[in-house]
């Protein structure tokens, strides 16, 4: 079940919203202000946010930038509704990475067909990126490890990156480590491996996560925890975008094959 979060300061609005999306069985949560709803996003981690741009304490623009620049909000899908809807208030919600924009008043069949579009777009995304990491060629592979074999500074991060993945470090951490910027750091490992040192410390706990789960009888909150998140529910949702299962699930399936 796909769980949505609204945030919306008019009551009325929100409870119709909220009653609409559970009639089509969504799982909902609801905020009246835009503090509350960015915490109830990083806690809850919802499938999608619904949220109005004028809301108290903090506005829907600076919700999309603060949940933009967390690691496990990143890319978590978000539409705009609200009566605010010049070309220049949406062009800069899309550029900020808003997935899309209805204006008020709206027909609640217009946002429930927004919502299903953006979780259909983020599914053929996700299995898109399953179907690429799959198809990743060993020769490939092989040219990604001689590259960081032969470079110092690369080896350097990625040593780092090996004997500390299973902590809950983060880009500042192997910046600090190596003695870069972020910001430098970022651009070089992403120039030279084409993907972003967050990326490549995910990778080490899907490696690490997947032998735990087919070699031993630990549970999830345990494989969780011994390779570095802070909440099952954060490496769940990982494991789920790049597995298209749940680590339950997934461990099920190869041990049945």
């Amino acid at each position: 079940m796909k769980k949505i979060l609204v945030i919306e300061n008019h009551t009325s609005t929100r409870n119709l919203f909220v009653e609409n999306l559970q009639a089509k069985g969504f799982d909902t949560i609801d905020a009246e202000d835009g503090l509350i709803g960015m915490h109830l996003a990083k806690e809850q981690l919802p499938d999608l946010i619904v949220s109005e741009v004028k809301t108290p304490t903090i506005d829907g623009v600076s919700i999309l930038k603060n949940l933009r620049h967390n690691s496990v909000t990143a890319t978590m899908p978000m539409i705009f509704v609200s009566e605010q809807g010049s070309r220049a208030d949406i062009r800069k919600a899309m550029e900020l990475g808003a997935d899309d924009y209805i204006t008020k008043p709206c027909q609640v069949d217009e946002l429930l067909r927004a919502i299903a579009t953006c979780l259909t777009k983020r599914d053929i995304l996700r299995q898109e990126l399953i179907l690429q990491h799959e198809n990743l060629s060993k020769t490939q592979l092989s040219d990604q490890e001689n590259t960081i074999q032969s470079d110092c500074k690369l080896k350097e991060v990625f040593q780092f990156i090996e004997n500390n993945y299973c902590h809950p470090i983060s880009l500042s951490d192997v910046a600090a480590a190596v003695g870069y910027s972020a910001a430098y750091l970022t651009n070089f490992v992403r120039k030279k491996t084409g993907q972003s040192i967050q990326m490549w410390i995910i990778q080490h706990r899907m490696t690490a996560a997947r032998t735990l789960l087919l070699e031993t009888d630990k549970t999830v909150v345990y494989i969780a925890a011994k390779i570095g998140y802070l909440h099952t529910v954060h490496f769940c949702r990982q494991f789920r975008q790049h597995h298209g299962k749940a680590p339950q699930a997934w461990r099920k399936e190869q041990l049945n094959r």
